[in-house]
């Protein structure tokens, strides 16, 4: 099959919840370390609301959420012991890749789609997660996936597009109608339709149910990222 018969040039999918089962480790330390420097519990509709962005992004407006003080140097004090001890909660609870997702990636490759990961973390936790998997990133026959960007690569994460478009650049996909976005989070969803993605798919092995993600638009929700296999 050559690459013009594809519905898809790109598959361009989140990390944790989609790719990669971590249990919601990322929110519950995200969760507990709000509640730590404010002193008092995170609503639980404010920590849905920013599940699936950047997580320094998330980090402020958690804060900000919660009339904490969220000058820059509060964010970053904050931010820098949220990302100590979740890479410490990675160290004793390693994420596995999601059931199938690996043979899913070597498919697609092998057909000519391009895979791309794209994540609300910064580059240090995505990298000690991808070497935790074995995953490896390039163009070769050996590689996982052909590229990864993280939240700090952008000026802003999702719902923002610009993570979907940093893939395409990095993969060298120019249509985005032949884009596939896929991700566990209305701020995955919404990331794909403002980019204009032909395929925008919410699954739901991750944080939300069928009924938050079919609330957003979509062109697809499925049980299993790998599922998108079946839409080639």
């Amino acid at each position: 099959m050559t690459a013009t018969a594809h519905a898809f040039d790109l598959v361009s999918l989140d990390m944790a919840g989609t790719t990669v089962e971590e249990g919601g480790l990322v929110y519950r330390v995200l969760d507990q370390t709000v509640a730590d420097v404010t002193g008092r519990p995170v609503p639980h509709d404010l920590l849905l609301a920013w599940k699936g962005t950047s997580k320094r992004e998330a980090v402020a407006g958690l804060l900000a959420g919660m009339d904490a003080p969220c000058a820059e140097a509060d964010v970053d004090t904050a931010f820098e012991e949220f990302s100590a001890r979740l890479v410490q909660a990675y160290r004793d609870t390693p994420p596995e890749p999601m059931p199938g997702v690996p043979e899913m990636f070597a498919s697609l490759r092998s057909r000519g789609v391009k895979v791309a990961l794209q994540t609300g973390y910064p580059a240090e936790i995505a990298d000690a997660i991808l070497e935790g998997l074995g995953w490896r990133v390039g163009s070769g026959g050996e590689a996982t996936v052909d590229a990864v960007v993280t939240s700090d690569r952008v000026a802003a994460s999702r719902p923002a597009p610009y993570l979907v478009f940093h893939t395409m650049e990095a993969t060298g996909v120019t249509d985005v109608r032949r884009v596939l976005v896929a991700g566990d989070t209305p701020n995955d969803l919404g990331a794909g339709t403002q980019a204009g993605a032909g395929f925008v798919v919410g699954v739901l092995s991750g944080s939300f149910d069928e009924t938050a993600l079919a609330a957003e638009p979509h062109t697809h929700v499925m049980a299993s990222v790998t599922g998108i296999a079946d839409l080639l």
